[in-house]
């Protein structure tokens, strides 16, 4: 029988509480070696091994317990300045919080703490408690810069004691209130019997007024609430497998949606239809709340960084400064552990291979301390990591012989190489450049499997390096794998579905633009698209399926994969709609250019197309082709000049434009849809509100009368736009052009929300300031 037998629940809850708690040391640890006399931290080390060591002897787990007591007494001695830290102790340190983190790990899978031994840590521990007069050392190897002057020696005061909440009784009297000797007579008068508040007691008697006792309760319960209402009040631990259901019932509810707004197309119900709506805003709703349960910061795996940054350099003779920006950036917590190896297979290349040794550095004219920066950001509905450091860089040629001779490429096909292409044959398997194996590096196994992690999880990956200067590895991945937004397509009669995330703008073509449009170059078609080559790919060609007859009009969809435009031929696009990911099935995970399935509306399965295994297996995006349409296409522009893409459009009688890259979708709303909220216009749009911009409402040269509802057309021309991750819409009399075009300003701008006035097409436009506008309308 176990020895928790009965306590399994609490249990439990020590563990995770102290698994978090050991997370946080490893970090705290590197911070305090860096800076020894940060008091508040090291209170807050002592006090978390003092909770582990006070708990486990609760739980009559005499070995964690001893550990435990060993770390606590020398962390006493640090905490009360009684002993020096040094690397030594650091070291030791971190060895103890390894030990427990084993420990714990071991009663977790076996109910017991085994058998390990640890008496000879116990006893450095111990040594390393004795020694209490030993020299302060030099600073530590992960601290470069040499140590600045210091003033006068202070001493630093002791950690503030958290203080216990007072009691009722502390209060009344030194407030003035009673005195002790009434409270003693009253506490008495508790043990003896009486059931009462110690309040009703004193206000029967005599001492003590009733608005005194509402006093004191009021003050006890501020200070109960500013010691004890903070997070852990305010949060609770759910089970990820409760959050997984969750998700999923979520996403069965979002197929339920689907399918009763397509059955909603088929009739008119005005009943139903309101009802619908409804469904439709709080399904989208329920569906962002679940998601937001899910996500997490990235803080919580770069946690562990800075101790394997520490360790490593500690153990490679260098110096490193580990720089994290972007820590609350957050995302699905099934990412969060997708990525977890990945990324700390790179920060420790980056120590490892990346940053020189502190000789190396001088030598070169560096600083003696290497420099590795994370950082982590949203952007277009992804979420993108940089891992940058200032080591050496990647020697392209070296990667080109070692390419060779391993026989992962031919000497020919290496030769036409780019450095860029050179430099991401390290993800190849079994590529190595290391000139020895250690236990660090040097098998050739890692980056291989970092790109195959991250793209399992529908993320690219992308190396970038400079000799001398240094690498940067960038990672971008999506928030969520549940549900996402979809564009719907067809060829041969079967739908597919296209993530969002890699749409960029639709494109039709008709009559003589359809059959003159397309190009071919160097045996590929081609599209210019404003100005630009856009290597084109036709699903119908991927697929297998045969030619489709000349109808005259070609439907393109722009993709974008690992940063490079596409364009996809499709027979038909449909609709957009937020689809539920299902896995594929096992027949069909082998072929690259699908990512998953979903049920559609209807309840048939659509195939989710995998943008970018369709662009590497149709070549698009090969560097050494894009170079040549570059070529190409500066050959036949040069003397274009240096050009923007605007929309142009109208307000009234005036002709303005916007560049068309702020542009998010061009949208018409049904006027009957606006709705207000105080004196701003809104409109329902895509499970969110749109707030509508009115031009000629915030320009202060272009103000007029608001047009009531009889005189709006029945549908509404909107540019959807984003500002700080909000979107706005636009309202305009009607969209004119897209033009390719060299601006320059004629005017300058003489009010708010316009950048200035140029000439296109041969007509004074105004260029509009779309940040500003939605500023404007808060």
């Amino acid at each position: 029988m176990s020895q928790f037998e009965g306590m399994e629940d609490i249990l439990k809850e020590f563990l995770v509480e102290s698994y978090e708690n050991l997370d946080r040391l490893d970090q705290e640890f590197v911070i305090l070696e860096e800076d020894p006399g940060n008091r508040e931290t090291l209170a807050s080390i002592f006090r978390t091994i003092h909770t582990i060591k006070g708990t486990s002897g609760f739980f009559g787990m005499g070995r964690l317990e001893k550990l435990a007591h060993a770390g606590e007494n020398l962390l006493s001695l640090l905490r009360d300045g009684k002993r020096p830290l040094t690397p030594e102790v650091t070291t030791a340190l971190l060895s103890l919080v390894d030990a427990v983190r084993r420990l714990l790990r071991n009663i977790e899978d076996t109910q017991a703490e085994g058998d390990a031994d640890h008496g000879d840590l116990i006893a450095e521990l111990a040594r390393l408690t004795e020694a209490a007069d030993a020299p302060v050392p030099a600073a530590p190897a992960v601290v470069a810069a040499p140590p600045a002057p210091e003033p006068e020696p202070q001493e630093a005061p002791a950690p503030e004691e958290l203080k216990p909440i007072p009691s009722m009784g502390q209060l009344l009297v030194s407030e003035g209130l009673v005195h002790e000797e009434q409270v003693e007579q009253a506490l008495q008068q508790q043990v003896d019997g009486d059931p009462r508040h110690l309040g009703e007691i004193l206000v029967e008697k005599g001492s003590l007024q009733p608005g005194a006792v509402k006093k004191a309760l009021n003050k006890q319960a501020e200070e109960g609430q500013a010691r004890e209402g903070g997070i852990a009040d305010s949060t609770l631990r759910v089970e990820v497998a409760n959050l997984d259901r969750l998700m999923n019932l979520a996403g069965e509810l979002v197929l339920v949606r689907n399918q009763l707004l397509q059955f909603a197309t088929r009739i008119d119900d005005a009943t139903f239809n309101p009802i619908l709506q409804r469904l439709n805003i709080i399904t989208t709703e329920l569906q962002e709340g679940v998601m937001k349960t899910r996500m997490q910061p990235i803080g919580n795996l770069w946690n562990k960084f800075p101790r394997i940054v520490r360790d490593l350099a500690m153990a490679c003779n260098k110096q490193v400064r580990l720089e994290m920006e972007g820590r609350d950036t957050e995302l699905d917590k099934t990412l969060l552990e997708a990525i977890k190896d990945p990324l700390t297979h790179i920060v420790r290349n980056s120590v490892d291979h990346g940053v020189e040794d502190p000789a190396t550095r001088l030598a070169a004219g560096k600083p003696e301390e290497g420099v590795i920066h994370l950082r982590a950001f949203h952007e277009g509905g992804q979420v993108n990591i940089e891992i940058r450091d200032d080591g050496a860089g990647i020697d392209a040629e070296a990667i080109r012989r070692k390419a060779v001779e391993r026989r992962l490429v031919t000497a020919e096909a290496a030769e036409e190489m780019s450095d860029r292409e050179l430099i991401n044959l390290i993800f190849l398997p079994g590529f190595s450049t290391a000139r020895q194996v250690t236990n660090v590096s040097g098998r050739g196994v890692g980056m291989d499997v970092v790109k195959t992690n991250i793209r399992r999880i529908g993320g690219i990956v992308d190396m970038q390096s400079e000799p001398g200067r240094g690498s940067v590895l960038k990672i971008k991945i999506p928030l969520t794998l549940a549900i996402i937004p979809a564009l719907v397509v067809k060829v041969q009669g079967e739908r597919f579905a296209v993530p969002q995330v890699s749409l960029l703008e639709l494109v039709r073509l008709e009559g003589e633009q359809a059959r003159q449009g397309i190009e071919m170059i160097h045996g590929a078609p081609v599209y210019r698209l404003r100005g630009r080559l856009l290597p084109l790919v036709n699903l119908r060609d991927q697929l297998g399926y045969p030619a489709a007859d000349d109808t005259g009009k070609v439907n393109i969809v722009v993709l974008q994969a690992d940063g490079r435009p596409f364009g996809l031929i499709v027979d038909e696009i449909t609709d957009t709609e937020e689809i539920v990911v299902k896995p594929l099935w096992s027949q069909l995970k082998q072929i690259r250019i699908f990512a998953g399935a979903t049920i559609m509306g209807d309840g048939s399965v659509a195939l989710i197309l995998d943008v970018l295994g369709l662009a590497q297996q149709s070549r698009v995006i090969e560097e050494n082709r894009q170079d040549r349409l570059t070529e190409y296409a500066n050959t036949q522009d040069e003397s274009q000049g240096d050009r923007e893409t605007l929309l142009l459009f109208r307000v009234g009688d005036n002709h303005m434009a916007v560049p068309l890259d702020q542009v998010d979708r061009l949208e018409e709303l049904p006027w009957d849809r606006v709705e207000r909220t105080g004196d701003q216009e809104v409109v329902q749009y895509r499970g969110r509100i749109l707030p509508l911009v009115r031009p000629e409402s915030h320009l202060p040269e272009r103000r007029s009368e608001r047009r009531g509802a009889a005189g709006q057309p029945a549908q509404l021309q909107v540019v959807v736009y984003s500002h700080e991750g909000a979107s706005y819409g636009l309202v305009v009399d009607g969209i004119e052009d897209i033009a390719h075009e060299a601006v320059a300003v004629r005017r300058e701008a003489t009010r708010e929300g316009v950048l200035g006035v140029i000439v296109v097409n041969d007509r004074i436009t105004e260029m509009l300031d779309l940040q500003r506008l939605a500023r404007l309308v808060g």
